[in-house]
């Protein structure tokens, strides 16, 4: 009885399987591609940061101790720079930034304040800009060495 149950439930599949799905399609409803041309699109800026240095070592510092550094840039395109946001890999990073353009050829800081407070040993935190340069990103690197207080 079992056989013939799962026969029949087989044989059944098979029939459906071999509908021909595309006949069953609507057409006048599909979706038709949109064409965009190059000059509809926003042209990526020409806006670019250079910084002095990317990265900062605040070397050794004692847990509890909170430092700041003042990464300094120039934008280097031809485009006003926009930093549209600044964020920390932590909340014991937290940068400062311009909020309005940069001009080009103009100079700007982002200063950015490390808080040991609950951290030891090596630290190795980042800061993220979101821009309107190509890529859109950029990463500034704040490094060092926390050391427990001895009591």
């Amino acid at each position: 009885m079992k056989n013939s149950i799962v026969i029949v439930f087989l044989s059944v599949m098979c029939i459906a399987c071999n509908d021909n799905a595309a006949s069953k399609i609507d057409v006048t409803n599909q979706v038709k591609p949109t064409r965009v041309s190059l000059d509809q699109v926003d042209t990526p800026t020409n806006a670019k940061m250079d910084f002095e240095s990317t990265e900062w070592d605040f070397g050794e510092i004692d847990q509890g101790d909170a430092v700041d550094y003042a990464f300094k840039f120039i934008n280097s395109g031809t485009d006003p720079l926009i930093i549209t946001n600044a964020k920390g890999s932590c909340g014991c990073t937290v940068p400062e930034w311009p909020r309005e353009p940069v001009a080009p050829g103009a100079t700007g800081v982002i200063n950015v304040k490390y808080n040991s407070k609950g951290k030891k040993g090596k630290q190795n935190k980042r800061v993220t800009l979101t821009t309107n340069m190509v890529p859109s990103q950029q990463v500034l690197i704040v490094k060092g060495q926390v050391n427990i207080k001895e009591e």
